[in-house]
């Protein structure tokens, strides 16, 4: 499974990255982005920042999408 955020939707909640911490972080601009593993994928960012995530964390990242105030969070298979 694939996850990406709009970050022109992000509001900088924070939800997604206390609920998922392994796939979402906060950066420094406020804004949440993906991440896989180590690399953040920032630069760019939005649909072109498409991240996998492993099958374990599948609730997770369902759960913050559902709770992500700005609806920003993308689920792909």
């Amino acid at each position: 499974m694939k996850v990406w955020i709009d970050q022109d939707l992000c509001t900088g909640d924070g939800l997604c990255e206390e609920i998922a911490p392994d796939v979402f972080t906060l950066l420094d601009d406020g804004l949440a982005y993906v991440r896989e593993g180590d690399k953040v994928f920032s630069d760019p960012g939005g649909a072109e920042g498409l991240a996998n995530f492993p099958d374990a964390q599948l609730d997770a990242v369902i759960e913050s999408a559902e709770e992500c105030p700005g609806e920003c969070i993308y689920i792909e298979a």
